[in-house]
């Protein structure tokens, strides 16, 4: 999650209810008409069960994927583009100005365009599985926004009361968590793994999702998987637009 959002959760300057959204940077944003991310070739580095080491390496290889995929994916649409980096911690740290959440595992800071992932036995007890994979381009889908302009009309966008903001919230989490599948489901045939790879992905995220929620509004379970799910199938930014969607499909 980006720290700015951090700031407008503390301030809550915005004071007008404004449903449905209507900011064109959020609801119509150039991303939307991209087309498709082309299918792209990620080699997953060894992982191995509780290993910072070989996490550190997976991830920075997934970053390189990451930054040469959407990269590439800017280029052909003449939009600007900037490389996200990466850190990681072992141990919860105040970063981007802001406490270390409960439950969270990574967060990306716009103003610093670099995201860290905490690498702890949460972290990484799942070696076999494509979550680590997905957490980055979670997080990577955060600085999509932030170069799209989106990121700064989601911090500036009003809202009337705590309902309202949190659904806002919900939303561009949500479309991170899209986003995400956009990139996992262009590079999906480079990885060599079976529909059940990625079907357990998905149950996990959905089973998970309750359990987040308590702490982040990231959505339902079954929302979060849906979204993840849809972007992984169209593997387009097109199918990421929560900005319009219904209430009930952002809750």
């Amino acid at each position: 999650m980006a720290c700015t959002l951090f700031s407008l959760l503390l301030t809550g300057t915005a004071q007008a209810s404004v449903y449905p959204i209507r900011e064109p940077e959020l609801t119509k944003n150039k991303l939307y008409g991209t087309g498709a991310l082309e299918p792209g070739e990620c080699r997953e580095r060894d992982l191995q069960d509780n290993h910072v080491p070989s996490a550190k390496r997976y991830l920075t290889a997934v970053l390189n994927c990451l930054n040469t995929s959407w990269g590439a994916h800017f280029k052909r649409a003449g939009m600007p583009f900037t490389k996200s980096r990466i850190g990681f911690i072992t141990k919860p740290r105040r970063y981007c100005g802001h406490k270390w959440g409960k439950y969270t595992a990574a967060t990306y800071c716009d103003k610093e365009r670099r995201f860290l992932v905490l690498l702890d036995k949460d972290t990484l007890s799942d070696p076999e599985g494509v979550s680590l994979m997905q957490l980055a381009a979670h997080e990577y889908g955060h600085h999509i926004q932030n170069i799209t302009g989106m990121a700064r009309a989601f911090d500036y966008y009003p809202y009337k009361g705590k309902k309202e903001l949190n659904e806002q919230i919900r939303r561009y989490e949500l479309q991170a968590e899209c986003l995400s599948g956009v990139f996992v489901g262009s590079v999906w045939e480079s990885l060599g793994r079976d529909e059940a790879d990625w079907d357990d992905l998905v149950d996990v995220t959905r089973e998970s999702g309750d359990e987040w929620t308590k702490a982040s509004d990231h959505g339902k379970g079954r929302n979060m998987a849906a979204w993840l799910d849809k972007g992984f199938r169209a593997a387009a930014p097109k199918a990421c637009n929560t900005w319009v969607a219904p209430s009930s499909k952002v809750s």
